[in-house]
């Protein structure tokens, strides 16, 4: 993994065209980059680190082909390296190959061809796919009979784009990885996420898995395995290329936090009912299970789940929430009677993926919630409730993690048919005090007083404890620092051991949530000399408590959660910045992880 851009059309706008994409992709995450041009020859430039260092690696003079492929890597075979980067060739130069995923019987194939006499210049899984294809050309087959063969010796996930030397086709396929085609009037394209190609096109298919796509400047072709011609339906892409443009804030990271305001009333646009106050989710009005709902979940969508699951369960429905990389049908008892909801902001996430389809083969219902019309799980679930956030560049989720909390909060309430009037008002309020929180946040100060932390730890109880789970993760990605959160009640039980007068204690105190047992939490790390922040809506009655405080407007209890996430928002975004870190990329990690 991680991005792959590719295009066939005018071959004078081919590299252009590659590279917008490349950096279109680098809000994903990535440690190197490369294209590939095919007309009477195939060029190959591919450079470890940033797209400019590929930039930088071109010949001053112009390279033309009228087919291409581009990649950025995301590091699982072999480190960062010029040699590791995509594309991979066969060697004789014949064709080039990008490939997100992972090969799990590379290996095999490795030793089998290195046992022809088949040498390879990198450590990647990915570059036995054009070794494969080289063997099958050999032999004298075209070039889309051995691209098709050579996917068929693959095992594990992948989305690969391949181009020949001599040739203006593209040729694609997927499995268990996302790839989205782009139909343009100048040419057309393939991507692993449409900001790839959204500045040329917003017309797009989507490949299901197990299918191949051939792409030329005039046509496009989806095929099945077999290779019979799959009717495919052409979408449009309901959002303008400026909604992924920084807009003058420094970090995208930053933008996409002022945004959260127009996300949640994008989430609750037309699904709260006047004047009766009914909660309605399109596609959900019959959806009344029987027996257990369990959410799967992983990182940042994982600490939404444990905040819808404790919703449902508050309402008297029985809920269980999995880490999606530990859910297996054959340990969870599942069954017909079972809901099975995954949360994924990307709807492609492995781990996710992997755990509905096991549900969906255990004759589970399934429920995708996610941002992203046309993902995998939206396509694959019996369901899906969309957070409708829009566009998120940042690699930290910010305003997908805030809207999914909201979008389970509707979930609930169409679930379990609850008209609760100040729940209902809360919500509709939530856009305003979202940007009070924002227009008057202190979290700039409370950054500048503790960025030489040793370490951070986060406290919330109920309702706030998967908040402080958040906390401390945002903290840990874009800081770099050690950071973790607790359910409060948990501190005496091990983790009082690490603190320090240099480990500040970020509690959640909010009203409704058994506040004065966080209280006696808050107590016993002052005695071991930790200054305390506490994030509140009852100043009042903690700031004397505390060594600062931040504020949160009072609300639903239920809700107040969603507030107090964006102020450990801010203090972890003016960490970072004070410590000078690739914020919207930070190393080693990927907006979209598509490996399990």
């Amino acid at each position: 993994m991680c991005g792959i851009i590719g295009y066939t059309g005018d071959d004078r706008a081919t590299l252009d065209v590659l590279l917008t994409g490349l950096e279109g992709l680098e809000y994903r995450g990535y440690d190197s980059a490369g294209v590939a041009l095919a007309n009477g020859s195939l060029a190959v430039y591919k450079r470890e680190g940033e797209v400019q260092a590929l930039k930088n690696a071109l010949p001053d003079a112009s390279v033309e082909g009228t087919a291409g492929i581009g990649h950025t890597r995301w590091s699982t075979h072999g480190p960062p390296s010029d040699a590791n980067a995509h594309p991979h060739t066969d060697e004789d130069g014949r064709v080039a190959v990008v490939h997100n995923g992972i090969i799990e019987n590379y290996q095999a194939l490795r030793d089998e061809l290195a046992a022809r006499g088949h040498v390879f210049a990198s450590d990647t899984d990915t570059e036995v796919i054009p070794h494969l294809i080289e063997e099958r050309l050999e032999v004298g087959v075209d070039h889309e009979t051995a691209f098709r063969e050579a996917i068929n010796r693959l095992e594990g996930s992948y989305a690969i784009a391949a181009v020949f030397r001599g040739s203006e086709t593209v040729y694609a396929a997927r499995h268990e990885s996302p790839l989205v085609l782009g139909v343009g009037d100048d040419g057309h394209y393939l991507a692993s996420d449409v900001p790839a190609f959204i500045e040329y096109t917003d017309q797009v298919i989507y490949l299901e898995d197990g299918e191949f796509a051939t792409i030329t400047p005039a046509t496009v072709t989806v095929t099945d395995e077999t290779g019979s011609v799959v009717e495919t339906v052409v979408e449009t892409i309901a959002w303008d290329p400026e909604d992924a443009a920084k807009s003058g804030y420094d970090h995208y990271m930053k933008k996409e936090i002022h945004e959260q305001p127009r996300a949640i009333r994008q989430c609750l646009r037309g699904r709260i009912a006047e004047p009766d106050g009914g909660i309605t989710l399109e596609g959900l009005a019959d959806l009344e299970p029987e027996g257990m709902v369990q959410f799967v979940a992983c990182g940042t969508s994982s600490n939404a789940a444990r905040y819808g699951a404790r919703l449902l369960r508050e309402h008297g429905i029985p809920t269980q929430t999995f880490l999606a990389s530990e859910y297996t049908a054959d340990a969870v008892p599942v069954d017909e009677e079972t809901l099975v909801v995954g949360v994924t902001q990307s709807g492609e996430t492995a781990d996710t993926m992997r755990a509905l389809r096991e549900a969906n083969g255990a004759g589970a219902t399934t429920l995708a919630l996610t941002n992203t019309v046309g993902s995998s799980a939206a396509r694959e679930c019996d369901h899906v409730c969309y957070i409708r956030a829009g566009p998120e560049i940042g690699v930290a989720a910010t305003k997908t993690f805030v809207s999914q909390q909201v979008a389970l909060a509707l979930f609930t309430g169409a679930l379990v048919g609850d008209s609760d009037p100040a729940f209902l008002e809360g919500l509709r309020e939530l856009p305003e005090l979202v940007q009070t929180v924002l227009d008057s946040s202190r979290a700039r100060e409370v950054a500048d007083a503790y960025v030489d932390a040793d370490a951070y730890f986060f406290i919330g109880r109920e309702y706030t404890a998967p908040v402080a789970f958040e906390g401390a993760l945002k903290m840990k990605e874009i800081t770099y620092k050690h950071a973790e959160g607790f359910a409060a009640g948990e501190l005496k039980h091990g983790p009082l051991a690490l603190v320090t007068e240099n480990t500040p204690v970020f509690a959640l105190l909010t009203a409704g949530s058994r506040l004065e047992k966080t209280l006696g939490n808050v107590k016993e790390v002052q005695t071991r000399g930790a200054p305390v922040i506490a994030v509140t809506d009852v100043p009042e009655e903690v700031g004397r408590y505390a060594d600062h405080v931040l504020e949160i407007p009072s609300t639903h209890p239920q809700l107040t959660p969603i507030l107090a996430n964006v102020q450990l928002q801010l203090v972890s975004y003016w960490v970072a910045n004070r410590l000078g870190r690739s914020i919207d990329k930070p190393r080693n990690l990927a907006k979209s992880v598509t490996v399990e």
